[in-house]
């Protein structure tokens, strides 16, 4: 996000770990195919104004069945992008990169954000006129509701395994920090309590644990990987740079990795690290920014998006960084991937 990912999360980056139609916002999103240029502190998240004389977007599409849906190639993943004309939008398209659907047609962007455990509902981050929300609707893009009440920026919303709640993170006590709500927006608890900026929470498969960014051990901007218990206890630093940054943290189905970004070697890669802090290796190595990145339920593949071939695209790629492919080829930046989990039937 920085730019255009990091419009959001390009809202704390992924406001962070996405992005506002060019300008930087802290929320692990990343920046925009024509910027380079590093994050310092997450900036808030700005809502985008309807450019002039902006297409009326076209009518939404019939989403499939769900049962259509998961018949896909090996899966689902859902992205946002600026193809639709002046806005952000969420699209969901099969994992060998067919079917694009768009979810959402607003008159401000939409970021994506994972699915809940059962493969039904998508929870995302929206923009009002002066913050940005959690909101969640159904798979097809119907039932939207605002899950979180505008009074601050929020951002980065994660589904526990069990789908019961939602983490995410909020700058409402001043700074960014994460916090937990039921999944209908109720019970909001506070998890983190620092004067730096702690954000892009990501649950481990057996709910115990959440992984998150942040710049409480360094300079303001410089983001580490940390580690803590899901009732916000029991803090642990997992990457220990003073003057790299890591975002956008994803963890294996087995939970015993975990897959983020980081700028170890100048431009961003996608790098794995054991959850002990061993055993760091750069999966991605390549010239270009790679951002966002998403495990496969299987654990065979993953997700993520680059600007190798000078725009946001999303590509997948094996788990071990071989074989990356580009799934979307299209002139419009697409960003910030999403995979829909396998529900057995």
């Amino acid at each position: 996000m920085m730019i255009r990912i990091m419009k959001l999360l390009s809202v704390v980056l992924l406001m962070l770990a996405t992005a506002c139609a060019g300008q930087a916002i802290g929320t692990g999103l990343a920046p925009s195919a024509t910027s380079q240029i590093q994050p310092t502190s997450p900036p808030r998240p700005t809502a985008t104004p309807r450019p002039a004389n902006t297409p009326t977007p076209s009518p939404t599409a019939t989403l499939p069945s769900t049962a259509t849906l998961a018949a896909g190639p090996a899966g689902q993943l859902d992205f946002y992008s600026n193809r639709g004309g002046g806005y952000d939008d969420i699209y969901v398209m099969n994992v060998d990169g067919s079917d694009v659907i768009r979810l959402t047609h607003g008159d401000a962007n939409s970021f994506s954000g994972p699915w809940s455990p059962d493969g039904q509902k998508i929870v995302y981050t929206g923009f009002g006129l002066t913050h940005s929300y959690i909101a969640v609707m159904n798979a097809d893009g119907t039932g939207n509701i605002i899950l979180t009440d505008q009074s601050s920026d929020d951002a980065f919303p994660a589904w526990s395994p069990d789908g019961t709640r939602i983490a995410f993170t909020s700058r409402r006590d001043g700074n960014n920090e994460i916090y937990v709500m039921n999944a209908d927006g109720s019970g909001l608890t506070r998890l983190t309590f620092s004067p730096k900026d702690d954000f892009a929470p990501a649950w481990s498969p057996d709910g115990s644990q959440i992984a998150f960014v942040s710049d409480r051990d360094n300079p303001t901007g410089i983001y580490n990987l940390y580690l803590m218990q899901a009732d916000g206890s029991g803090v642990r630093r997992l990457t220990k740079s003073n003057d790299e940054i890591d975002y956008s943290p994803d963890w294996s189905p087995d939970g015993s990795q975990i897959v983020f970004r980081s700028n170890h070697k100048g431009p961003a890669d996608i790098y794995v690290i054991d959850v002990d802090g061993s055993n760091l290796r750069d999966l991605s190595n390549d010239s270009a920014d790679d951002w966002a990145p998403t495990w496969s339920p299987d654990g065979r593949k993953i997700a993520f998006q680059t600007n190798r071939d000078g725009n946001w695209e999303i590509y997948i790629m094996n788990a071990d960084g071989s074989q990356p492919v580009n799934l979307t080829r299209n002139p419009a930046d697409d960003q910030l991937p999403y995979w829909r989990p396998t529900v057995a039937k």
